[in-house]
């Protein structure tokens, strides 16, 4: 297997149902899309990019901006995201695969580096990696990596609606089959309840055009201690913008489904 035939897939739709349109949102003059594939392409690891779009004729825009742009694409299933995944990675011949959503415009490209040095280090005994189980990261700084083969099993194997929807949870919630290793915070703290740099309401959308407006003209490529600078120490009231949001993922809606998530994970605080 050719560990250096690596993609970085990140899904995108403009069908959101609690914040229509978001991937198309400004940001500093531009959509927060593109400025979220600037931050990914900034990782070290960011060369090979595709955006992983759906069939749906809404999502032509996607298309359009990807071909002004020079960024590779992919259309799938609108619905099944593990298929547009095992597809997508299929047509580009993938090894290895990181899936980034695209809801995490203020993703830190050191963190995305750091998930991909654990996987290359332990590779090729380890089939998935992630800094995510358990998180300890800002919530919106998600990186998962893993082999083509763990996507092919679980694309094969995937019975259960949200193991479709949500790509990997077959993956890391069947570690008797896959061998699954996790990225920590080095601070050791744990910000992953706290803190929420992810977009899926109106006030996510305030706190990060915010943050890119009093971060990105000095410095493009801010990173997490930037952001942590500004939203605790020189504005923490911006940090108040989404924090009743703080918590609210999709797990806590298939606790009683998922092997590997405990209720203290989808508490929302």
């Amino acid at each position: 297997m050719n560990i250096d035939n690596i993609i970085i897939i990140i899904q995108a739709r403009r069908s959101s149902t609690r914040l229509e349109d978001k991937i198309l949102l400004p940001l500093c003059g531009r959509e927060l899309l593109l400025r979220m594939v600037e931050r990914v392409k900034a990782s070290r690891f960011g060369k090979n990019i595709v955006i992983a779009t759906t069939k749906n004729k809404k999502d032509d825009l996607i298309v359009d901006l990807c071909k002004s742009e020079k960024i590779n694409y992919f259309r799938g299933d609108e619905y099944d995201l593990l298929d547009r995944y095992y597809h997508a990675s299929l047509y580009y011949e993938a090894d290895v695969i990181a899936k980034i959503p695209s809801d995490c415009p203020l993703i830190d490209p050191e963190i995305i580096d750091k998930v991909f040095e654990r996987f290359i280090g332990i590779y090729p005994e380890f089939d998935y990696v992630s800094n995510l189980h358990p998180a300890t990261y800002p919530d919106g700084n998600d990186v998962e990596v893993f082999k083509f083969s763990a996507l092919e099993a679980a694309w094969k194997k995937s019975k259960m609606l949200f193991e479709r929807e949500h790509t990997t949870p077959y993956i890391w919630d069947n570690p008797q089959s896959f061998k699954i290793g996790n990225v920590e915070w080095d601070t050791g703290l744990d910000y992953s309840m706290t803190h929420r740099f992810t977009i899926d309401y109106k006030e996510d959308y305030e706190l990060i055009k915010k943050v890119f407006e009093e971060l990105y003209p000095g410095n493009p490529v801010f990173g997490l201690k930037e952001i942590l600078y500004l939203t605790d120490i020189l504005k923490p009231e911006l940090k108040e913008i989404n924090k009743k949001f703080n918590g609210v993922n999709w797990y806590r809606n298939h606790i009683g489904s998922l092997k590997t998530i405990s209720p203290e994970q989808t508490k929302i605080i």
